[in-house]
Parts: structure tokens; C-alpha cells; sequence
């Protein structure tokens, strides 16, 4: 890639008010592609529809212009690859799973998630384990006797291989693809395309070359390069950021109403603090201090991050 244009992305789920730990993987994102002089795309990852709010997504823009997190690309400025928005990309998706189906590496999936559930534990932040194959050498009669009662799910066909990559921040990343990662669903059995397609193909087609986001979705990582191979694309750069964590060691996310930017606005935050806070915690400043966004992208490197989860005390935030 290179002499090739810096291009990241933020993709964030319309599903509830930002917190902490979606505005720490944006900061990362942004201030790697700034730092390159890159070009910033934002992309609205509505394809779980129950869930997704266009109140959510307008509540993400305007957040993001109070942070600051700028980005040439999205929803509200179009671009040239758009739509920005997955639930109009849809076809996209669906063209992708008939290209793919051509090379013979898709069959149905009759599996429901209570016969997989005692398989295997779970990778981080997966909800099942490496897929036994139960489904992988069903007969066309006894896919159409399963196909009687019940509605299948597609599955990837995972090569008998080993795929690597170099992590920015975790460095190399192996692993034996069939044995450690497994056949996976490009496709539900309601229909709905599956993330680790639509994501392949929105940043594939939007000539993404660089992937920041959170360390849970490390595991991801192979299932997802191994989909640009399938689909004949180059694989963007990864780099996976720790994850933000109370003192108790649970994650902050949207299901546990982590602390979210509404709750840091009303307490009384600037961006500033929030940015100062965050690099400090990750290991870029010796200090807790107010930063601004360009102060922040002259001391961002990636050999500075920590790998480690970042232990926030959440009383820190009570004013």
C-alpha cells in the first residue's frame, strides 16, 4: 500500500448514545489517519434494524462535531462512495454472497445458537465458539429435510489454512483457520447480511486502507481478511486498541449504560479533558492534563500505546 492514500473510517451502531469507550476507538482512529494525512469516513452501521435509531445516528454526527472528530465523508456531507449508510447497501451485500457462493465456499446452516452453546467457549468478543462444521457436509436431502423446520443461516466455508497479519498496536496475529477460527455466518436466517461481511465489503468498496477499533473485535480480524481474499480485495491495515474497563473490570458499553457523552456534557466536559484524559490513561502523557486534538495527533504514535485494558474509575467523572 504504499504511496496509497491514507483512508480510515468510524463505524459506529445507531443503536444508543456514544460512551466512553466508542469515543476512545474514534479518538485512535482519527488521530492515526490525521497523523498519516489521511481522509476520515463516517458510516452508519444500521444493518440490526430493531435496534438502530435515526435519532441515534443524528445524536452520533452532533457528537462528533462537539469533539471535534471531523471526517470528510458520511451521512450528512455524501462522498463518493456513498451510501453511508448500511441499510441502503444492502445489494452490495448480496452481490458479494453470489460471488462468493460461484467458488463453492457457502452451504446452509441449520444450527440454532442453543445447539452451539455448550460447543465451546467463546472467543472475546464473540457470542459462540469455533463452529464444529455439524451443518458443513449435509447431503441436498438432508439439507432439504432440516430445510422443513427450520430456516437456515449461510455459511462461510474456512480454508484448511493458516492466515497472518501484523497488528499496529498488538503486532503479529496468526492463526489456523479452520481449527482455531471456523466456518462463520455471512447471512442470519432472517436475512440479515452478517457484520463481518457487510464490513468487508463497505470498507472494500470504499477503498478503506486502515482499520482502528476496539481489541474485542481482534478475533475478527482473520475471519474478515479472509473475506477480502475470497472477494479478490486487499485487506486494509489493522490496528486494535485496549478496551476501556471500570475498576471492576467490566467493559464500557451501551448494554451496561456506561457513562455516555450526553452524561459527560451535563457534568460539564470539555473535549479537552476528555482527550487529556484518555492519552494519559493510554500511556501518551505523564500526566493527566487538558489536550487539544492537534496537540494530541503531534504526540500520537503507535508505539506508545498500551496493550493492556485501561482501568477507568468511573468516580472520576462525578462533579
Amino acid at each position: 500500500m504504499e504511496n496509497q492514500e491514507v483512508r480510515g473510517r468510524f463505524a459506529p451502531s445507531p443503536s444508543g448514545r456514544m460512551h466512553l469507550g466508542n469515543v476512545w476507538a474514534m479518538l485512535v482512529a482519527w488521530l492515526s489517519v490525521r497523523k498519516q494525512g489521511g481522509t476520515m469516513i463516517l458510516r452508519m452501521e444500521d444493518l440490526d434494524i430493531s435496534r438502530s435509531k435515526q435519532v441515534f445516528a443524528d445524536q452520533i454526527i452532533e457528537d462528533l462535531k462537539w469533539l471535534g472528530l471531523t471526517y470528510e465523508e458520511g451521512p450528512d456531507c455524501g462522498g463518493a462512495f456513498a451510501p453511508y449508510i448500511q441499510d441502503q447497501r444492502r445489494q452490495y451485500y448480496e452481490n458479494a454472497m453470489q460471488q462468493v457462493r460461484e467458488q463453492g465456499l457457502l452451504y446452509p446452516c441449520y444450527c440454532s445458537r442453543k445447539d452451539l452453546a455448550a460447543v465451546r467457549a467463546p472467543h472475546r468478543g464473540e457470542n459462540i465458539g469455533v463452529y464444529p462444521g455439524f451443518c458443513r457436509g449435509l447431503t441436498v436431502d438432508e439439507q432439504k429435510i432440516r430445510a422443513e423446520k427450520k430456516k437456515p443461516a449461510t455459511r462461510f466455508l474456512m480454508p484448511d489454512k493458516e492466515d497472518c497479519f501484523q497488528d499496529l498496536n498488538y503486532g503479529l496475529q496468526c492463526s489456523d483457520l479452520k481449527r482455531e477460527v471456523g466456518d462463520f455466518i455471512l447471512r442470519r436466517a432472517d436475512g440479515i447480511h452478517a457484520y463481518q461481511l457487510a464490513v468487508v465489503v463497505d470498507d472494500a468498496l470504499m477503498g478503506v486502507t486502515e482499520v482502528v477499533r476496539g481489541a474485542d473485535l481482534l478475533s475478527s480480524t482473520h475471519r474478515q481478511r479472509i473475506l477480502y481474499e475470497a472477494l479478490g480485495y486487499e485487506p486494509p491495515v489493522f490496528g486494535h486498541v485496549p478496551l476501556l474497563v471500570g475498576r471492576d473490570g467490566r467493559r464500557m458499553s451501551k448494554r451496561f449504560q456506561s457513562l455516555d457523552l450526553g452524561q459527560l456534557k451535563d457534568g460539564g466536559w470539555t473535549p479537552e479533558e476528555l482527550w487529556g484524559l484518555l492519552l494519559f490513561e493510554a500511556g501518551f502523557l505523564d500526566h493527566e492534563e487538558s489536550i487539544t486534538l492537534q496537540e494530541a495527533i503531534e504526540i500520537f504514535s503507535w508505539d506508545l500505546m498500551k496493550i493492556e485494558d485501561l482501568q477507568i474509575d468511573l468516580q472520576h467523572f462525578e462533579r
